[in-house]
């Protein structure tokens, strides 16, 4: 999945939205998805939750969360453990803080760190849905 996830943010994809296109080429998550990671692109436009990781969320959301689970506890359960995975490797989950090294957002060079948040958090979302989810 994170081969495919950078596949798509180095083709122009965001990095929300890449990861979510590749939960869907996986069979994980349906395509209507994609539509709702859009917002989440560079840190929602304020440079706040890193888009790779808010993409993540949302297809833990979208599988997990209420109606799939009756109180959306699975959802919150597996969300809080991809967090403390990111933030072993990163420290930090905020777009801001872990572009800060980079004065130009729209750079090649920050595009291509990017891709390395975009890699590790599509790996740790799909080793939480294998562990937790038969392919739908």
């Amino acid at each position: 999945m994170k081969e495919i996830a950078v596949k798509y943010f180095l083709s122009g994809y965001s990095c929300s939205e890449s990861v979510v296109q590749a939960a869907i080429d996986k069979g994980y998550i349906k395509e209507d998805i994609l539509a709702i990671a859009t917002p989440f692109s560079g840190g929602m436009g304020i440079k706040c939750l890193c888009g790779a990781v808010a993409g993540a969320q949302i297809v833990i959301g979208s599988l997990f969360g209420k109606n799939k689970d009756k109180d959306g506890m699975t959802a919150r359960k597996l969300a809080k453990e991809f967090n403390e995975k990111f933030s072993q490797k990163y420290k930090v989950n905020c777009c801001k803080i872990l572009s800060a090294g980079f004065a130009d957002f729209h750079s090649l060079e920050r595009r291509q760190h990017c891709s390395n948040l975009v890699k590790d958090s599509s790996e740790i979302l799909e080793t939480i849905l294998k562990e937790n989810l038969v392919r739908l």
